[in-house]
């Protein structure tokens, strides 16, 4: 504006400004002698005195160990995250030349103003009137008061609040440069100058994502802001000037690169030294050595995101998911996530780096990250028994969660194959007959014993299921199970099922149990599918249909090992905020799935899994040193995917190679599917025992609980006599006393034809609760031998040769005493009333008289 209308306004402007300030200088008494401002200086009624000066958002760490026992003391960095790249560091931390240049660059009577330096404020207004803008002036306090006010504005969750906040806080005009001095006085009159000139260095803005003096040293020069040299000093303190114009990290920019040396930061690096030099802060000798010296940036990209932890990516993920999921963390999911990147939490985990580093190498040695067109997973996953700590989470591709990175090959995915789809996993994977473990657990729960049998015979007419939820489920025709190697008996024990992992075993379980029951047994051990469906409990699920994370199952099996007591998992053993708070943390609960005697039966059956026969028994023997193991084997239709899961009584690790994506999946029993030019089925248990060995000899094992013998042996019942009874109401009676019945056929019998001869094991003898019980029917032709014993021999032979018998005979002579039974029938061989056919041979046996020796009872008493 020109003329005199302009020259006026510029007066009137001038004296208001010239009063703010003349009200700003008394500022600095009356805050030293104690007297309220509001009482003397009615300029600032309106404005707030106090500025409330919140924790800084600061980057968190993630950290594993190499000792469970001393997690911080041996913490190893996984990955860091942050919104801003911060660390709050004391005063002492910092170099006395960041100090220095600061305030000679920025604020040079720093140590005397109460918060507002007048004569700099008085020039800064000057500009502002002759420029139409906000210009300079700002003491340091008021530049600390303006970034504190930024800062409440970056932590806003809603973006047009923080839009707004940000505009209030930085519009270039009168209003916020007085009040930025108001609250800057108020600053003064609560801190000391060394806590204001701290707070200053390391809420200020260095370029880019870096904020604070040590984060600007670690990104520039890689050192640290107490290890920063004089021209390092003076060259960060000028990037606060103008963080765009003069930070160091562009080295192809034309006025501040590497070609000129950095021009501009240097042109303003070297205005601080000298101001430094003139204020006495440094000597001549310094000046001129800083001065001279080039500007070297080093710089180092600090850790952000879960890329960076490598081998450990993917448990890192599966951590800030724990932190984004869990309220322990806060109310919703975008207020957790947003206090874990802004809050400096130093978060230390569960995982065991040797453990890990084993599964890993292990791993890939044996499960590439890609095969052909097939895309072949691998993953292992352990977890502490009785503790729930996941002490092994890895797979075998890569961890990238950009997409363009993922384009470039089926190595690199961002999800988690190991947890649920709700903590970065995919919606599961079938586990096979590692999911057999809860019908047998549902087994001795409802009082049967391992041995005792069922029927086990292949068929696709199962017919009914008992169901307490959904009521009675028909199966006949919809699914007709096999057994992986074509066993063939008809009546399997508990026992033998899990042993030989026989599909039609466990089905014939199952028919004698509540398949809501199942589910619900599998439920108490925190099982549940990872897409967050209900499990499905048809007899198909028996032997494993449901979708499951990898992580569930190892949850399971460290349950079963810690006698029925299963804990969830955690990844999380301590979080320390910024001023050394410990944080509360998700902990693990544990519950009793079980009772500890049928988990001690589950026991005794997964360990003939791991023995001699057992499908584990490859797994097991290659394990070194070979402690007291549970376990048990997994694959699915068309072996698809394989599993080994198992576990001591220290340490459940489960290993499965699955498919993971497409429809170009490998039978891995064909001798055609190799990977790294070995077996793909046996893959896990390559894998399994290289794991377990490290575990085993790390944290050790004891012995599991003796089993009850009510628990391993069935109870021996009466076999019912059903002889003369038809065959239908045979398998009826046998059927109802808990016996499997087996038809054998047609036999020769007295008994009317059609009926029921004989059974074997026969009437009135006892068995075995489940046992097969084979009943023969009668053809109707057969004869009993007769009642001979007593008659003299013409007669027994006339008795035994006559119609309808027709029998052989033969004859045998037995010594009696009994002058009665001389020439006598003493015992006929069949047995009076056996069973036999017209035309057998029968032995009778005649008695021999034989007068006692007369001297057997005499005493010799001369011997």
């Amino acid at each position: 504006m020109s003329g005199a209308l302009g020259g006026l306004l510029g007066l009137v402007g001038m004296s208001a400004v010239a009063g703010i300030l003349v009200t700003a200088a008394v500022a600095p008494a009356v805050a030293l002698s104690g007297m309220a401002a509001t009482n003397t200086i009615n300029v600032f009624d309106s404005l707030p005195e106090y500025l409330s000066i919140d924790r800084l958002s600061q980057k968190s760490n993630i950290y594993a160990s190499t000792d469970a026992a001393d997690p911080v003391g041996t913490r190893v960095l996984l990955a860091s995250f942050y919104e801003q790249n911060r660390v709050d560091v004391a005063s002492d931390a910092i170099s006395q030349f960041a100090k220095d240049a600061a305030i000679a660059g920025e604020d040079p009577r720093f140590m005397e103003h109460g918060g507002v330096d007048i004569q700099s404020s008085f020039n800064g207004a000057v500009q502002t009137l002759a420029g139409g803008d906000t210009r300079g002036g700002s003491s340091i306090t008021q530049q600390y008061v303006k970034n504190v006010l930024i800062q409440k504005c970056e932590v806003m969750t809603d973006a047009d609040e923080a839009d707004a906040c940000y505009s209030d806080a930085t519009k270039p005009t009168a209003d916020r440069k007085l009040r930025e001095m108001r609250l800057a006085i108020g600053i003064e009159k609560k801190y000391e100058k060394a806590d204001i000139l701290r707070g200053y260095l390391n809420i200020a803005g260095y370029g880019g994502s870096v904020y604070g003096i040590e984060a600007a040293a670690n990104y520039y020069f890689n050192t640290t802001a107490a290890l920063l040299t004089l021209p390092q000093a003076a060259s960060l303190v000028a990037i606060v000037n103008n963080p765009v114009k003069f930070q160091l990290d562009r080295p192809d920019s034309e006025t501040n690169g590497a070609a000129n040396g950095y021009a501009d930061n240097k042109f303003r690096r070297d205005y601080i030294l000298n101001e430094m030099l003139k204020y006495d802060k440094i000597a001549q000798a310094d000046y001129d050595a800083a001065v001279a010296a080039p500007i070297e940036p080093v710089i180092t990209v600090p850790s952000t995101g879960c890329q960076t932890a490598g081998d450990n990516a993917f448990f890192c993920d599966y951590v800030t998911k724990v932190l984004k999921n869990n309220e322990t963390f806060g109310a919703t999911a975008e207020e957790r996530l947003d206090n874990f990147t802004r809050g400096g939490f130093d978060v230390y985990t569960t995982l065991d780096l040797e453990l890990q580093a084993t599964a890993v190498a292990a791993l890939n040695a044996n499960v590439p990250k890609t095969y052909n067109d097939w895309n072949v997973g691998g993953v292992v996953t352990s977890v502490g028994v009785g503790t729930g700590n996941v002490l092994v989470m890895t797979q075998n591709k890569d961890y990238s969660q950009d997409p363009a990175v993922q384009a470039t090959g089926a190595n690199y995915t961002s999800v988690n194959y190991n947890t649920d789809f709700a903590y970065g996993g995919s919606g599961g994977f079938q586990p096979g007959s590692t999911y057999k473990v809860f019908t047998l657990a549902e087994w001795l729960k409802e009082g049967h014993a391992l041995t005792e049998r069922v029927d086990s015979r292949r068929k696709a007419n199962w017919g009914d299921f008992q169901d307490s939820c959904l009521g009675v489920q028909n199966w006949d025709g919809r699914f007709n199970p096999r057994n992986d190697a074509n066993e063939g008996g008809a009546n399997y024990s508990a026992l033998q099922s899990t042993t030989g992992s026989i599909n039609t075993g466990f089905i014939g379980m199952a028919k004698k149990l509540d398949l809501c029951g199942i589910r619900k047994t599998a439920e108490t051990f925190n099982v549940h599918r990872a897409d967050g469906k209900a499990l499905d409990q048809g007899a198909s699920s028996v032997i494993g249909t449901n979708e499951i994370a990898p992580l569930t199952m190892a949850v399971a099996f460290a349950g079963i090992a810690n006698n029925g007591m299963t804990c969830t998992e955690v990844a999380i053993t301590k979080i320390i905020s910024t001023d050394g708070t410990e944080l509360p943390i998700p902990a693990s609960t544990c519950t009793q799935s079980v009772e500890p005697g049928v988990a001690a039966g589950m026991q005794y059956a997964m360990k003939t899994v791991m023995g001699s026969g057992g499908t584990a028994a490859a797994s097991n023997s290659a394990t070194s040193p070979r402690l007291p193991m549970i376990g048990k084997t997994g694959t699915t239709d068309g072996a698809k995917d394989t599993w080994m899961s198992g576990a001591s009584t220290k340490v459940a690790t489960v290993v499965g190679v699955v498919n993971v994506g497409g429809n170009n999946w490998k039978n891995q029993r064909s001798s055609r599917s190799n990977l790294l030019g070995k077996y793909a089925a046996t893959a896990r248990h390559r894998i399994w025992p290289i794991v377990m060995s490290n575990a085993n000899a790390k944290y050790g094992g004891d012995d599991f609980p003796e089993a009850s013998s009510s628990v391993i042996n069935a109870v021996a019942v009466p076999v019912p006599d059903v002889r003369g009874k038809s065959m239908a109401d045979a398998e009826s009676t046998i059927e109802a006393a808990g016996f499997l019945f087996v038809n054998g056929g047609v036999t020769s019998s007295e008994m009317p034809a059609g009926t029921v001869a004989n059974t074997d094991p026969a009437g009135g003898s006892s068995s075995t609760r489940g046992a097969s019980i084979t009943a023969y029917s009668s053809d109707g032709t057969g004869v009993t031998i007769p009642a001979v014993i007593g008659k003299s021999e013409a007669d027994a032979r006339s008795t035994l040769t006559a119609a309808p018998y027709g029998f052989t005979v033969a004859k045998t002579e037995q010594i009696t005493t009994d002058k009665a039974q001389d020439g006598k029938v003493v015992a006929v061989q069949p047995g009076e009333g056996t069973a036999s056919r017209t035309g057998d041979a029968v032995t009778i046996v005649i008695g021999k008289y034989t007068a006692p020796n007369a001297d057997a009872s005499t005493d010799k008493k001369d011997e």
